[in-house]
């Protein structure tokens, strides 16, 4: 994460697809992480795929996704309620440590690093009905600020507990709903933290695994 702002200062537009496909579909990121990657278990029979990982300013690889089901688009009126997807982060649980030019501090992670990345990754697929092009980065400013807050306060009314197999584990998560989908986090043996958001899927039935091979998702 960032070294001196908020955790994951650079999600956006790591997690945000805007990237060419080409560089979006690349596993070399995934293979240089030094702690396991997740993705949905063995039950979902649907497409996989790469997304984006997010590197400190050392070049240390920090968090990632990959999806599930389909690709989704910026949500529009066309596509509202017709895409079924879900995205999982895999968060590295680190410690508030030295950045690797000794010019600052690198935050900690936790859930409420998931968290947040999670919220961020499903507002970048969004758009709301009506509005236009020229308020949408107004509007992505202060929900992000807003999935930020709520990231923040994991044991405020905006979230709940869901219990979902992690590695074939039940594992509390933090859950919690919106109009544009769903998103929740928790944290797992392995010494990763997990996020995920998804629409047209529902997250009750979802369980976590470890990927063991992150190139069947390229």
């Amino acid at each position: 994460m960032e070294t001196t702002s908020r955790v994951g200062a650079q999600a956006p537009a790591a997690e945000g697809g805007q990237q060419l496909p080409s560089a979006r579909r690349t596993v070399d990121g995934y293979l240089l992480a030094p702690f396991p990657w997740y993705g949905l278990d063995e039950a979902f029979t649907g497409p996989r795929w790469l997304m984006q990982v997010g590197a400190a300013a050392d070049g240390a690889i920090e968090h990632g996704s990959v999806g599930h089901g389909d690709e989704p688009s910026v949500r529009s009126e066309s596509t509202e309620d017709k895409e079924r997807f879900a995205v999982v982060v895999t968060v590295a649980a680190n410690p508030v440590r030295r950045s690797a030019d000794g010019t600052g501090m690198m935050e900690a992670t936790s859930v409420s690093s998931a968290a947040w990345l999670a919220g961020v990754g499903l507002l970048s697929f969004t758009w709301p009905g009506q509005m236009d092009h020229t308020l949408r980065d107004d509007w992505l400013d202060q929900q992000t600020e807003t999935a930020w807050v709520l990231a923040d306060d994991l044991t405020g009314p905006d979230w709940s507990t869901l219990s979902l197999p992690v590695d074939g584990v039940p594992t509390p998560f933090h859950y919690r709903e919106s109009e544009f989908g769903w998103v929740l986090a928790g944290s797992t043996q392995e010494g990763v933290h997990v996020g995920a958001y998804g629409r047209g899927m529902s997250a009750y039935g979802v369980a976590f695994a470890v990927i063991k091979d992150i190139s069947t998702y390229a």
